[in-house]
């Protein structure tokens, strides 16, 4: 069974590597190839392409990482706030980032988090996201800076 500290570095190097922009190949290499691992990023399917449904299995994984490519930039990223649980293999962490909608060109600031949980050879086997699906939609839409410009005229 990994230990804590074990736990943490394997975290940090794949949040580190997302953060740092690493290639679909280097991110891929933290996933599990004794478990059929899976992505999800929480949120209503109809919002954004990779929201909402599980990506199960590397090529699905990779689909996702695709995806969020596609339609998202982001600067700024950084993780805090890692809580390692070793009865089940999990580490959760905070991070922000400033994310654009890269068809709109309309941005964020962003808080989000990851569930992370690990196989006995430190590589991620299940991932979970929960993030700003909103302004995400908003942003996607071109409406993020009409709202809000609304919100501080009625504010």
């Amino acid at each position: 069974m990994p230990s804590r500290k074990q736990l943490l570095v394997a975290a940090r190097s794949f949040c580190d590597d997302f953060a740092s922009k690493k290639d679909v190949e280097t991110l891929l290499s933290h996933f599990s190839l004794t478990h059929q691992c899976s992505i999800i990023e929480h949120g209503e399917q109809s919002l954004a392409p990779f929201l909402g449904r599980p990506f199960t299995g590397l090529p699905a994984i990779r689909e996702y990482f695709q995806l969020v490519g596609e339609h998202l930039a982001y600067g700024n990223m950084r993780f805090s706030e890692y809580t390692v649980d070793t009865e089940c293999n999990r580490v959760c962490v905070k991070g922000r980032a400033q994310f654009t909608w890269t068809a709109t060109g309309q941005s964020w600031d962003e808080t989000f988090a990851y569930a992370l949980d690990f196989d006995d050879e430190l590589r991620v086997s299940d991932c979970q996201v929960w993030a700003d699906s909103g302004a995400a939609y908003l942003a996607k839409m071109g409406k993020l800076d009409e709202v809000r410009n609304l919100t501080v005229y009625l504010g």
